[in-house]
């Protein structure tokens, strides 16, 4: 399960050239009610440290809801719109906050010759394709001109209540902008050390993990998912993440955010928090995009035969693995791949809408045209158009 960064170091490993560091709510206030300045300061030092080394960093933010709470904490109105625990508040206090935020962060990188570059995105902007693409653009032309991309979600517009916008955590969204712009490191600074055998808050005795090779199920189980003070997210948002960052080629180090200068130590090659390294090589832009899993539009449930194929043999999947689908998808549509047990192991582009997919579930490719009328192909989904997760 454990593993250590040194051997990894001595055998080569690669020099981090782009990279994602995204900054939780709970580190940018220290655990208090409001964000702190010097915490953010000590952070955007390190991340011009980097950039005068001509490393990229494209920084993740969360805070603007804590922001905005601050902000209006003093008028009547306020207090009771922060009492409120719908969406509605959070949208409020996100509106006033990002700009809040934005101008913090606009000082202090101007304080180090810095151009800060606000990016709000939401689901839909990387659900679509067409989105997906200029979203990427804007980052790596903002990267190009010597600027620092600063990434938040779009609290003020994205609702929970409506799943095709929102996100939902800014682990998961800086994992998808690591795979987007095709960073080689992902940073998550949080405010415990990293990945432990138990809570540390909790357990004294608990100890570090410092590599993990591959998230498992049990790897699952150390994770506290209960969500933090202030913050959206705990542990198992950030394994997540992980997973999805690791999947797509970059490595992943969760690590105390209050470390001296954590980020240039982790370019350094220093074993700091708990690393994830890629699980594959770098994947091209649309397998990425389809990593993402933002535009998935159904379900194919395949049964353990199938399953085996695609994941130990590079396998299309084909009808007569598949025992089940759902949702509403035609052809060309992104699709999520499942076991019989629910578990998503897969993402793919499906040759067949859902009807003729639920009319051929089971059978031999060669009926296919007999049973529908038509044929797009022997494959329900095609091993070029699939990517594992």
């Amino acid at each position: 399960m454990a593993g250590t960064r040194a051997s990894k170091s001595a055998s080569g490993r690669r020099a981090y050239r782009r990279i994602v560091a995204k900054f939780g709510t709970n580190l940018l206030t220290s655990g208090t009610d409001q964000l702190d300045t010097e915490t953010m300061a000590g952070l955007v030092r390190q991340v011009a440290a980097l950039h005068g080394r001509e490393i990229e960093v494209i920084v993740v933010t969360s805070g603007s809801i804590a922001a905005g709470r601050h902000r209006l904490g003093g008028s009547a109105g306020a207090t009771s719109a922060s009492r409120r625990k719908g969406t509605a508040s959070r949208q409020v206090l996100a509106s006033v906050g990002q700009s809040h935020l934005m101008h913090i962060y606009d000082g202090l990188f101007a304080e180090h010759g810095l151009v800060a570059a606000q990016t709000l995105l939401t689901r839909r902007d990387l659900a679509d394709r067409v989105g997906y693409l200029n979203a990427r653009n804007t980052l790596l032309q903002l990267l190009d001109l010597g600027a620092v991309p600063v990434v938040n979600e779009n609290d003020a517009v994205a609702l929970d209540e409506i799943e095709e916008v929102r996100i939902g955590d800014n682990d998961s969204l800086s994992a998808l902008v690591t795979n987007l712009v095709d960073a080689d490191l992902l940073v998550i600074a949080t405010d415990t050390g990293g990945l432990y055998t138990a809570d540390p808050r909790r357990q004294p005795d608990a100890e570090l993990i410092s590599c993990v090779e591959k998230i498992t199920t049990e790897i699952e189980s150390l994770a506290d998912d209960s969500a933090t003070r202030h913050g959206v997210g705990g542990m198992i948002t950030k394994l997540q993440a992980a997973k999805l960052a690791t999947a797509g080629g970059a490595d992943v180090v969760i690590a105390g955010g209050h470390e001296p200068e954590l980020l240039e130590r982790l370019i350094a090659g220093e074993s700091v928090g708990t690393i994830f390294p890629a699980t594959t090589d770098r994947l091209e832009s649309r397998k990425r995009w389809m990593l993402a899993g933002l535009a998935a539009r159904g379900k194919i449930v395949v049964d353990a035969g199938a399953a085996n194929a695609l994941i130990s043999r590079g396998k299309s999947l084909l009808p007569a693995g598949a025992r089940e689908v759902s949702g509403r998808f035609d052809r060309g549509d992104t699709v999520s791949i499942c076991d019989e047990e629910g578990r998503r192991f897969a993402i793919g582009i499906t040759n067949y809408s859902r009807e003729d997919a639920a009319q051929i579930l089971g059978v031999r490719s060669d009926r296919i045209a007999k049973l529908l009328g038509h044929e797009y192909g022997a494959e329900l989904v095609h091993r070029n158009n699939l990517v594992l997760v």
